[in-house]
């Protein structure tokens, strides 16, 4: 083995593990771009990405994919959400007055001190939600059992 080989071997025995561990973003750049510049990304492909402390007000973000995204203290007021995949989210201190989720995917999300108030979450799926600190008023999120759905739109596949 030559000198270069000898130093090179370390070095690549400890990187590999390094770049194995680094997690993949699999979120779509100019999805995220799109939404941050239009305030608008209907069917688009955001999962895994960071949105920490946006300002996302009114947005339409209906069947997006935010699944394993993370918006820790986003401000959603007044977002459309309706059939977004937000499941494995973490929406850690989000505002989410007003905003809608009908029939989304909240399956798993944290919403660790949200604040949410006046939210339409008819025919979504919240199965394992983390719920701790929260404001949660007017809005049909209880324990155990499911809102009543008093609508005719189709059922998402979640």
């Amino acid at each position: 083995m030559n000198l270069l080989n000898k130093l090179l071997t370390p070095l690549a025995i400890v990187a590999t593990p390094l770049l194995l561990s680094t997690p993949a973003q699999a979120e779509n750049p100019a999805h995220v771009q799109q939404l941050l510049e239009t305030n608008a990304c209907y069917n688009c492909d955001l999962s895994g990405a960071d949105l920490t402390g946006a300002h996302l007000i009114g947005a339409d973000l209906r069947n997006a994919d935010l699944s394993n995204a993370t918006l820790v203290g986003t401000n959603l007021e007044g977002a459309d959400l309706t059939g977004a995949d937000l499941r494995n989210a973490d929406l850690e201190s989000a505002f989410l007055t007003n905003a809608v989720f009908r029939y989304a995917n909240l399956n798993d999300a944290d919403l660790t001190s949200v604040t949410m108030y006046n939210a339409i979450v008819a025919g979504a799926s919240m199965r394992d939600l983390t719920i701790t600190n929260a404001e949660i008023g007017n809005t049909a999120i209880g324990v155990g059992g499911q809102a009543p759905d008093n609508e005719a739109t189709p059922r998402y596949p979640w």
